[in-house]
Parts: structure tokens; sequence; C-alpha cells
């Protein structure tokens, strides 16, 4: 069995074994009108290709004025060919769903090379047949036509199907961890199919890597540039819009927060209320706050020196202690607090999702470290190490930083 186009049609085309001796598939057209070919295809008479002139060398005729004459031994049952598609505008053949005998329309673009094992699989199976059980509407296959199954993906799933041996073995398994509780000369089939898998050719995915770097490479330049931009410009912004700013890149920085909001108040001391800059929520609904700094040009940790040591400024110190009181208030809020937060935004949020106060964390977003000195920036570091299981203290420089290394492992990936 074969299949070629020839104008327009996708035929279908039989070739006798030289052991046959009986020309069984037009006898069975006679009795029954119609004849099946591996479970897959089945032809009625009207189905039937004759082949012009200028196409018998397709099946084997000489290509000469005598159309009668032909090669084969006078024992030899000459092929027979049936129309399985035709070629419709779209660039798609179309095969008729009483052949395939699916519900379904099947159409394969023309530019594929199309070949038998694209239908039949080991053992008679019709792959389409078992497509078409587990989808209720047309089949594309490759092409550019809405929801078809590119020819990558299709050649893969033809090499995915399981073989004879295959089945066989599975289901041995899986009779076998049955079974060998109650019999102790029950074979280890679970270990052959296992041995099977090992050597079968994993299926090898597409490298996600290659996929998104380009756009990854995009992304972080874009960023970095949008934020040294901000920073040669810092005066041109209001403080309002800098935290807008910078709140933007920091939900690009870090993807599992899904949400942001603004002037969040808490309850403290169970009286009054505080007012958070941000609180953020990650996907599992668990709350983080916040608190962003436009960076000017003090420097954030002090000059002199006491008891020979750089220690934080006011700023910075001052904006530690603010959110330490925050968790504070937010841990002490407890499930009130979880419940309140999730009413106040709940039109905000993801469907059934539930904002958690489960051991909050805070960020700082504030200050530069290329103005400080060595002694500085380690007197820096320590400050930063203190306070780093219950609040990130990140400086701009830290950002870019964290953006230009990001750009460099793309690019050598």
């Amino acid at each position: 069995m074969e299949l070629k186009k020839i104008d327009n049609k996708l035929i279908f085309i039989y070739h006798y074994s030289e052991y046959q001796q009986n020309d069984w598939v037009r006898e069975k057209l006679k009795e029954n009108s119609e004849v099946t070919f591996k479970k897959t295809f089945t032809f009625l008479e009207e189905d039937e290709f004759e082949p012009s002139p200028k196409n018998k060398d397709e099946f084997n005729f000489e290509n000469e004025e005598d159309e009668d004459i032909n090669i084969f031994d006078e024992n030899e049952l000459p092929p027979i060919s049936f129309i399985l598609a035709e070629l419709y505008d779209d660039g798609y053949y179309r095969i008729k769903k009483r052949i395939t005998e699916t519900k379904n329309q099947i159409y394969l673009f023309n530019e594929l090379e199309i070949i038998l094992e694209y239908f039949i699989a080991e053992t008679k199976i019709s792959i389409f047949k078992q497509i078409d059980n587990l989808i209720n509407e047309d089949i594309y296959i490759g092409g550019d036509a809405e929801n078809n199954i590119p020819i990558e993906d299709f050649d893969q799933l033809i090499q995915d199907f399981p073989t004879t041996y295959e089945k066989k073995v599975y289901a041995e398994a899986r009779i076998s961890s049955t079974i060998k509780n109650y019999f102790e000369t029950t074979k280890d089939a679970e270990t052959t199919f296992q041995n099977y898998l090992n050597k079968k050719p994993s299926k090898v995915g597409k490298k996600l890597n290659k996929l998104f770097q380009e756009y990854e490479l995009l992304k972080y330049s874009t960023i970095l540039e949008k934020l040294e931009g901000m920073l040669e410009s810092e005066n041109s912004y209001s403080e309002t819009q800098w935290q807008k700013e910078i709140l933007e890149i920091i939900l690009l920085l870090y993807p599992k927060y899904i949400k942001a909001f603004q002037s969040s108040y808490i309850k403290a001391n169970g009286k009054s209320f505080r007012f958070l800059d941000f609180m953020l929520v990650d996907f599992n609904g668990n709350i983080d706050i916040i608190e962003i700094k436009k960076p000017f040009c003090n420097k954030i940790m002090t000059n002199t020196l006491y008891r020979k040591n750089h220690i934080p400024r006011r700023e910075l110190s001052g904006s530690v202690m603010q959110l330490e009181k925050y968790i504070y208030h937010l841990n002490r809020w407890g499930e009130k607090g979880e419940k309140f937060l999730t009413d106040k935004y709940l039109s905000d949020l993801p469907k059934e999702m539930v904002i958690k106060i489960t051991n909050p964390k805070g960020f700082i977003i504030m200050g530069r470290e290329n103005n400080l000195k060595s002694e500085q920036k380690d007197d820096f570091e320590i400050v930063k190490r203190k306070y780093k299981n219950v609040i990130d203290i990140i400086t701009y420089d830290d950002l870019i930083e964290r953006l230009r290394f990001t750009i460099q492992q793309i690019k050598t990936k």
C-alpha cells in the first residue's frame, strides 16, 4: 500500500503480492459494494481511481502511445487505486468521513509529505479514529488553520504510539501487580515493563530556554534601560510616580507576586489603623509588604564612625523600624486580618483566593551603593544580613546588578 499525490487528489494504491492469485479487492467490491483496508480505509466502487494516460507511469504502466500495453506478467495482478482525498482552495486535502469512518472531518495540509504511517498504527489501529473518539471538532494537520496540530507534534504522536509488544508488557505488568500477592511463582513483569521503558527513547520536549531566550533578553534589557534612565532623571519624578514605576519593575523581577495594593491599612493595637505603602500578594494568597524610597544623593550609611563602625542613616534605620512594626501588627491581626483583607480586596483577587498572613516578609527599596567606600559597603552588608530573615534591604545598584547578571546569563545559554 502507498499514497501518492496526483493532480489535486490524494490516491491510495494497493499492490497485490506476487503470491496472491485472486483479485480479492474487486471481488469484495462486487459482493459488498465496499472494501476495507487495515480497519482504517473503507472505499466504495465510486471511489476507484482510473489513471489518465499521463499518470499511468505512476502505476507501473508503460508511458507509450499504446495505452493497452503494460508491463505486468500474465498472472500478475495490476494495482488498484482509490481516491482518498481531494485538494481544496484552502490548501488542505479533505478526506470523506465515510472513508475513515470518523464523525469529524480530516484535513491534511497539501505541503506535507503524507505517508501511510499517519493513518495506520501497528496491529491495524486507525490513528485518526483514536483522535476522533476524543474530540468533537474537525481535525487539521499542519498548515495555518486555527487549532491545527503542528506537523512536528503529529510526528511525535506517531512516534510515541504504543507498539504491540509495549501493550503486551504493560498488560502483564498490571496483572502481575495484583496476582503476585497470591502466587509466589509470579514473574516480575513490572520490572520487565520498567526496563522496557528505560530503554525506549524518552520524549524530548521543546527547549524552553531557547524558545523564550529572545523574549527574556528583550524583557530584562528593557527593564534595565528604564531603571538606568529613571536614576539619571530622578528629579523629574514625583515620589508617587517613582514608587509606581519601581513597583512595576519589582513585579516583573519577582513573578511570584500576582497583585500589589497601594495604601493598604492594617489594624494596630486593636484600635488605630496604620497605612502600608504597598502590600504584595503571591500566587498562594500570602502577603508581604514593601517600602519604596527615591534614592536621592544622600548616602545610606554614615560617613563618620561610631565605635569604629559606619552605621545606617536615619532614613534607613527608620524604614527598617517602620516595617518591623507593620509585620508585628500583621501577625497579631491574624485570622481577623485575613478575613478583613480578603473581603476588602475580593473583587481584585483571583476567584476563591484567600489572603493569608503567614510570617510576612518586608522589602525596602532605597539608596545607592555606588557612592559608598569599601568600609561603608562592608558595614552595610552586615546590616542587610542582620535583617535578612525578616526584611530584604535592596538598593538600586542591587537591582541594576541583578538585571545585568540575568542578561549575561541569558546570552551565554
